[in-house]
């Protein structure tokens, strides 16, 4: 049986892969490529996004009433994310391989630390909290994925 956490933690792995893709093209200054890659990778990122402010968290704040919490942690640093791909969306429009390549290495950092907390941390709660209802939170979360 799939779980919030095994679902999420692999959409996770897709987004690290649109990522080192957009990056890697920036490197090479593959201008072209590196647009297509890193539009890939946002729209990814904010689909991910939503299917956690629109389904998980409003479901684990309803099931806890815990509103002051991890989820609000976890919101506050996807705002940091959105702003650094704004960022990272004009290096590339500039063709800025530099100021990419420092703002993908702060990215990666953030990223890196977000996930952590949401994989050891958020989805284990959430599907304790949960329990068999956690089948119908997975649901609508792929249900979005269907829509989008």
């Amino acid at each position: 049986m799939e779980t919030i956490s095994v679902y999420l933690s692999s959409d996770h792995r897709c987004c690290d892969d649109y990522f080192a893709t957009a990056e890697d093209h920036a490197a090479k200054r593959n201008w072209a490529a590196a647009t297509a890659s890193f539009e890939q990778f946002r729209s990814t990122m904010s689909h991910h996004f939503e299917m956690e402010e629109h389904v998980l968290f409003p479901a684990f704040e309803q099931e806890t009433g815990i509103t002051q919490g991890p989820t609000q942690v976890m919101r506050m640093e996807h705002e940091q994310m959105r702003e650094l791909f704004a960022r990272m969306a004009a290096a590339v429009t500039a063709q800025d391989a530099d100021e990419y390549a420092g703002l993908s290495e702060t990215l990666l950092i953030l990223l890196q630390q977000h996930n952590l907390k949401e994989e050891n941390v958020l989805y284990p709660m959430s599907e304790q909290a949960f329990g068999s209802r956690g089948e119908a939170v997975l649901q609508q979360m792929k249900e979005m994925s269907t829509v989008a």
